[in-house]
């Protein structure tokens, strides 16, 4: 049995999905404190990911035996604070801890499915959290493919026993060769596919020749690989915007700007001509928005059809055609050019996320994927609402 923790606070009030069959695409799980204490390889025991109290008594992670630098502070109080308006004074409250603030359905299978029930979904596929934060801080491969394993070994036993709830790999480009092998030893204890981070610590593009084993593994596998937002090292930000001071008040910015990364890595995929050597690989795009997919497309087809560029770029078609055929991005459930894009490109590409729970979503997203499903034509609801990520992910 997976370590679990129960929720110590009720259900919170939940709407339900009108149409039937519904699929998130990129729901989360708070991982329990002591996973990768009890879960990671006894070799890497001493250098396990920790919560640990600091001095003013707020939790802040302990990354290979070191205070982490992002994630302190009364941080982890914050990773399960879905809709909260007060996360400031929640983070620099000792009494309010991760664990106190996990809300009902995130930490447990048989809560979550509860949540799933009363919002009259079917099934739910997990992400991580707490590995979302780690890796910019890990450059050592060894220990990075020790975290991983970790998670995987219990995400994957945390969903065996509930059907709804598909659980996928975590892994780190750190080594891409077992990297590779982590994903296929993921999916034979029930992972329906893997996610990497949109860096490199060395700088490396996603599409790089370095990482094609990974992609070889997922092709062979037949399962998707996503690109999903992580926290990132600073130098990936840059210095446009001069000092941290002047970074701290641009929070529009941040929020638009955050999946920058996923966007950069998923187009490196086109410069390296990686879906003509892996002609059977599936890509996902996560938690990026959707409606920025139809001006990008439309720039780098023109680009690749109308300049010089295109002569330079080991692509046999337009970058279009390989999306309308092999790669999957998911919607926030507020986007309301989704259908529209989806008319273009085909309904087939289209899935939502409810990023469930994190704080940058409210339980109230229902009533506006209930908007956005209403919008598209009849017989394409089912398919964007949970068809399509069904036959992307082989699930019941």
């Amino acid at each position: 049995m997976a370590l679990t923790v129960a929720s110590q606070k009720p259900m919170h009030q939940t709407h339900a999905v009108n149409e039937p069959g519904a699929v998130d695409a990129d729901g989360h799980i708070l991982e329990p404190p002591t996973l990768w204490e009890e879960y990671i390889d006894p070799a890497f025991r001493d250098r396990a990911l920790r919560f640990r109290i600091d001095e003013n008594g707020l939790e802040e992670l302990e990354i290979d035996g070191r205070r982490s630098l992002m994630s302190r502070a009364g941080f982890p109080s914050t990773l399960g604070a879905m809709g909260a308006p007060d996360l400031p004074a929640m983070q620099k409250d000792p009494a309010r801890t991760y664990l106190r603030e996990a809300p009902f359905g995130s930490m447990d299978p048989s809560e979550r499915i509860k949540v799933l029930d009363a919002e009259n979904i079917d099934i739910a596929i997990l992400y991580t959290t707490v590995g979302l934060l780690w890796e910019a801080e890990v450059e050592d491969p060894a220990l990075s493919q020790a975290y991983t394993k970790a998670y995987n070994r219990w995400i994957c036993e945390f969903c065996a026993d509930e059907p709804r709830l598909a659980p996928t790999a975590h892994l780190s480009l750190t080594d891409p060769a077992a990297a590779a092998r982590e994903l296929e030893r993921a999916v034979g204890e029930g992972a329906v596919g893997g996610y990497v981070a949109p860096f490199h610590h060395r700088g490396v593009p996603l599409g790089h020749p370095d990482n094609d084993a990974v992609f070889a593994a997922a092709q062979d596998l037949d399962v998707p690989l996503a690109i999903h937002p992580t926290f990132e090292p600073q130098w990936t930000k840059g210095t446009r915007m001069g000092t941290w001071e002047n970074v701290k008040q641009l929070r529009l910015l941040a929020s638009v700007a955050a999946s920058d990364g996923v966007r950069q890595q998923f187009t490196t995929l086109f410069d390296y001509g990686v879906f003509d050597k892996f002609p059977r690989l599936k890509v996902v795009v996560l938690e990026s928005g959707a409606g920025w997919i139809g001006y990008w497309l439309d720039r780098i087809d023109a680009v690749y059809g109308h300049t010089f560029i295109g002569q330079r770029v080991p692509l046999r078609h337009k970058p279009s055609d390989y999306f309308r055929e092999r790669i999957w991005i998911s919607a926030d459930p507020d986007e309301r050019m989704v259908p529209a894009l989806a008319e273009r490109y085909g309904v087939d590409r289209f899935l939502w996320a409810s990023d469930f729970p994190h704080a940058d979503h409210t339980p109230e997203y229902i009533h506006d994927l209930n908007e956005l499903v209403a919008m598209f034509p009849h017989d394409d609801r089912r398919k964007f609402l949970g068809d399509n990520a069904r036959a992307l992910f082989k699930l019941g």
